[in-house]
């Protein structure tokens, strides 16, 4: 009996509290921050990360293997297009050039006895052919030699074939030689050196990669790639402005522009999930002393609408959104503070930045509107009372 009290009373007193916390809260929410309304320029953006890359970069290997015989160049060395940057072994290739130069003299030497040939032989069967006219030489003697013409000019025209191949061989020859001696092909800067002299450059194969010899990249070329997620990229147009920070220089804000957004989505892993972005790259308008090296890594934000009109904004806390996944619908929504008690509203809203968010419509200028604290918004009902905290 004496338990079955006891519980009893445990019971009254958990409803009491419960009665007495929903009495509270049907009275009263508590205090509340409340805004008036207002109209603000937002400047939407989106924010994304990435590195400092080189636009204008060209990675040097080897066609020919080859022992390196010198280096004229190091790390860091301005360099000309055309100038010479690197010599491999060319004796192998110098005597190959050797050889076909000796083929080619040698057919043109055979083409030349042969045509001499062909003159002697069609002398002969012009004097034989007036003869054979006046029946004094017989029928098989002239055709002999009419035969011997005919094969000489055959022959001709196939030494003439076999010095074109000679020559292609040559010009082969000489184009191995020619890639012993690595000139640069762009003005820029020695940015890697990867080979030394006495190391063998090794040319690529089908499957096989070759020697990397050394990388030039011009220095005025820097540019920033970002990776934009794919949720973000519709928002993203070439000639935006943007803000960058260099992760190196976090008080020292650059401006860019966006000059290139790639066509297709690449995958990235992100927190061992696999994820999409677009690569977009920014090319720099004020660096702001800022000294660029590649590889750096950056912050960036895009600003993807940057008209200076005012719109009407609340700050961003102040929205609740509620989402049916049913129906794919997401529905926005404000508590208006009215005479000391909270009316929630549907809103529709626009663009945002960090701090605003457009309201389209819902709402007036000059409407007060709860904007805080968040513990009370989140418990808030339509119909609540609240009281404007002051200050």
């Amino acid at each position: 009996m004496k338990k079955i009290l006891i519980i009893l009373g445990i019971v009254a007193v958990v409803i009491g509290i419960t009665l007495i916390t929903l009495n509270v809260f049907s009275q009263g929410a508590g205090e509340v921050l409340v805004e008036d309304v207002t109209t603000h320029v937002i400047n939407s953006s989106v924010l994304a990360s990435g590195t400092l890359i080189y636009d204008e970069e060209v990675n040097l290997t080897t066609e020919v293997i080859g022992r390196v015989t010198g280096v004229f160049v190091e790390e860091a060395d301005t360099v000309t297009q055309g100038q010479l940057l690197l010599q491999i072994d060319d004796e192998t290739f110098s005597k190959t050039v050797e050889q076909r130069q000796a083929a080619v003299r040698m057919q043109e030497i055979a083409i030349e006895s042969q045509r001499l040939r062909l003159e002697r032989l069609q002398q002969q069967w012009q004097r034989q052919s007036n003869l054979f006219e006046r029946g004094v030489l017989d029928q098989e003697s002239f055709d002999n030699l009419s035969n011997q013409v005919a094969l000489a000019e055959v022959e001709v025209r196939s030494l003439e074939e076999a010095l074109r191949q000679s020559v292609a061989l040559l010009e082969e020859a000489e184009d191995q030689l020619g890639k012993t001696r690595v000139y640069s092909p762009i003005n820029g800067l020695v940015t890697i050196l990867d080979i030394e002299v006495g190391e063998t450059a090794i040319s690529s194969t089908t499957n096989i990669a070759g020697s990397s010899l050394m990388t030039i990249a011009d220095p005025e070329s820097m540019i920033t790639e970002l990776n934009v997620d794919e949720a973000d990229i519709a928002d993203v147009a070439v000639g935006q402005e943007a803000e960058i920070v260099a992760i190196a220089y976090p008080n020292q804000p650059m401006k860019a522009v966006v000059d290139f957004i790639a066509v297709s989505a690449r995958q990235r892993q992100e927190g061992g999930n696999q994820a999409l972005s677009f690569i977009v790259e920014l090319s720099f308008t004020d660096t702001n002393g800022v000294v660029l090296r590649p590889g750096m890594s950056v912050r960036a934000e895009i600003f993807t609408s940057n008209d200076e009109i005012e719109r009407t904004a609340v700050p961003i806390q102040a929205i609740s959104l509620e989402e049916n996944l049913s129906l794919n619908q997401a529905t926005y929504s404000v508590y208006k503070f009215e005479e000391g008690v909270a009316r929630k509203t549907e809103v529709e809203v626009g663009i945002a930045d960090d701090e605003f968010q457009e309201i389209r419509t819902g709402l007036e200028v000059g409407e007060q509107i709860i904007v805080g604290p968040d513990r009370i918004l989140r418990n808030l009902n339509d119909g609540d009372s609240v009281t404007q905290a002051e200050g």
